[in-house]
């Protein structure tokens, strides 16, 4: 049986902050981030975890830390729980399979988003002037359909209950400067075309992504979760069919469910059939599966 955590309770550990989904704790010369099962949904976090969601995308995310090693650098430092520090062990049960040990990274203060395909927001704004965050794309374009090449399409990084705003890169270089800009852009686009490339053959398309990046003594790595479903919208590519909306394996199987509701995006988000929190967990268990290849006893 999935042991459900909603919010992780350890009072000898400096709780750093909670964000919508992880729980941060402040080891002293390294952070503890743990996935719990909260679910959000339009920055808004669910009365409902979903169980066993915490583990699905700490594993996705260590599967493609390994995977991206040989691009970039990342705040991994062990997911093994015995090698945790000894302050950590008297909460060995509630870590296991859903924390992460890692270096302590002074985060960049934008979202860096890489689209492969015209969905969601990008498609919004395509509707209305043909551009994506400054970018003009063909002519034409189907929603879902494949873009000609992938393409960075930065945003605000907000508080916790506030959206994240598009923009385009001219602005994300006035906040971090040209060749940071620059650097992070290249390296997104280089993990998102081999993720989508794996991905894909093992049956999921990678519509679009965001990526965390931070600076460890000036140097740039890759932080908090990879190309989870919780990140990224992964589509099953045996049903891809452009022209529309498209079946997924992450969180727009709950956002269809909620916008068919009378309820206007702001907390509390509503309680949520005992159904409608089955199906996400398949969704997400089944994408982890596919990946890795191992559902992790979920």
């Amino acid at each position: 049986m999935t042991r459900v955590v909603r919010e992780t309770d350890f009072p000898t550990l400096k709780l750093l902050q909670r964000g919508k989904v992880r729980d941060m704790y402040d080891l002293g010369d390294a952070y503890l981030m743990v996935a719990t099962d909260r679910m959000s949904a339009f920055d808004v976090v669910m009365p409902d975890p979903i169980p066993g969601k915490g583990v699905v995308l700490t594993q996705i995310s260590l599967f493609w830390f390994d995977i991206m090693a040989a691009l970039v650098n990342h705040h991994v430092i062990t997911a093994e729980v015995a090698r945790y520090p000894q302050s950590c062990q008297p909460y060995a049960a509630d870590l296991q399979g859903r924390s992460i040990l890692v270096k302590k990274a002074q985060p960049l203060p934008v979202e860096c988003v890489v689209r492969g395909y015209i969905t969601g927001s990008g498609w919004n704004s395509y509707q209305q002037d043909g551009t994506v965050c400054g970018i003009r794309l063909p002519e034409g374009l189907l929603e879902s359909d494949r873009l000609p090449e992938p393409i960075f399409t930065p945003s605000t990084k907000e508080a916790m209950g506030k959206h994240d705003i598009n923009i385009d890169f001219n602005a994300m270089v006035s906040r971090i400067g040209a060749p940071l800009a620059e650097k992070v852009r290249l390296l997104s686009l280089a993990i998102y075309k081999k993720g989508a490339q794996i991905a894909a053959e093992k049956g999921i398309l990678i519509a679009d992504t965001k990526f965390e990046f931070g600076l460890v003594d000036g140097e740039v790595i890759l932080i908090d979760e990879v190309l989870t479903p919780d990140s990224s919208r992964f589509w099953p590519q045996a049903s891809y069919s452009p022209g529309g909306a498209q079946k997924s394996f992450d969180k727009q199987y709950l956002r269809d469910y909620l916008l068919s509701l009378d309820w206007d995006k702001t907390p509390p988000g509503p309680t949520l059939p005992q159904a409608v929190i089955d199906q996400t967990r398949a969704k997400y268990v089944e994408a982890l599966t596919l990946l890795s290849g191992n559902s992790h006893g979920l």
